[in-house]
């Protein structure tokens, strides 16, 4: 099973393969998306994505995990998190959303088992 690619991303809003849903923030695995809700984990920008956020898609056997920050990198990422992933063994990159997108896309058209976090505003 392969990762959707993100079709198309804009200030609040995100397009991913496979659903009708246009996504403020999201999920992606292979075979996936959903939208990411923040208050499932009390996430706020600081101190930023959380180990609780990212479980889910590593759940889902990804080699790599991409992390979209926010347009203007508002959002932050604990270093518990990129320590979490780093002892699953997961290749973690930390981006500016639209760089994280391109990355993950260009990922996904190497076969690479990618899932990500994205947020799409600021």
């Amino acid at each position: 099973m392969s990762s959707p690619e993100i079709i198309s991303l804009s200030w609040g809003q995100m397009k991913v393969q496979g659903s009708t849903t246009n996504y403020k923030d999201c999920k992606v695995w292979p075979g996936g998306s959903r939208a990411w809700d923040w208050r499932e984990t009390g996430t706020e920008h600081s101190p930023g994505v959380q180990p609780a956020d990212v479980k889910e898609v590593v759940e889902k056997g990804v080699q790599t995990l991409v992390i979209g920050r926010g347009m203007n990198e508002a959002l932050k990422v604990s270093p518990s998190t990129v320590e979490y992933l780093e002892k699953q063994g997961i290749d973690v990159r930390v981006l500016q959303t639209e760089q994280a997108v391109k990355e993950y896309n260009a990922l996904v058209a190497q076969g690479v088992r990618v899932g990500g976090v994205f947020h799409s505003t600021c």
